[in-house]
């Protein structure tokens, strides 16, 4: 059984499926654990800011560790458990945004100037808006970031983008899914792994 989509909305939208890393249990037999799709899809609405949704799709939830509702806001160490990321690339330098969105409701925002270069004095100038629910057989998570949280960039410029998702098993092990891999080690913050491109919306969009 999927979960129900909402109409898409009245621009541009890319839809993918995620990938597990080779290193992943269970990669070697699609199908053969607890996780059946990871799909992610992501637009730039016409108000500005982004918004990615994940969906976990055909999956035997019992045997996932889905954290808990949590009061909403900011927190370290999200990728630890089931999480969901998005990382923004900027056009001609090595800086990038990195978004962890967890099922709990609580996200991070860090900012990095070269590969796994964190700038430890970023602070987040606004904040995401989450929403999560189970269906069944999966899990859909939508988070709406607004512009002041991406990189500073002119309207209309191409992001590059990487979508992936850290799924914590109830046996303690820990799959990794993303659009593309490119090490024999799980690393999202590749630049090679930013396969996708968003256009940041034109401010007179709409």
């Amino acid at each position: 059984m999927s979960l129900p989509h909402h109409a898409p909305p009245r621009v541009p939208t890319i839809t993918v499926g995620l990938r597990p890393h080779p290193f992943s249990p269970d990669a070697a037999a699609p199908g053969g654990g607890p996780v059946g799709r990871v799909l992610a899809t992501m637009y730039a609405p016409a108000e500005g800011g982004a918004v990615f949704e994940f969906r976990l799709e055909d999956c035997r939830v019992d045997a996932l560790k889905i954290p808990a509702a949590q009061p909403p806001g900011p927190a370290d160490g999200l990728w630890r458990h089931t999480c969901f990321e998005a990382f923004l690339g900027i056009p001609g330098e090595d800086g990038y945004r990195e978004f962890n969105f967890s099922p709990s409701g609580q996200w991070a925002a860090y900012a990095f100037r070269a590969w796994r270069e964190r700038i430890a004095d970023f602070r987040p100038g606004a904040e995401p808006q989450l929403r999560c629910a189970r269906h069944g057989d999966g899990l859909a998570l939508t988070a709406h970031v607004p512009a002041a949280l991406l990189p500073a960039v002119p309207a209309g410029t191409e992001l590059p983008v990487g979508l992936a998702a850290v799924i914590e098993r109830a046996d303690g092990q820990h799959e990794y899914w993303a659009v593309r891999h490119v090490a024999a080690q799980p690393d999202f913050h590749a630049r090679e792994t930013f396969a996708l491109r968003l256009t940041t919306a034109h401010r007179d969009a709409g």
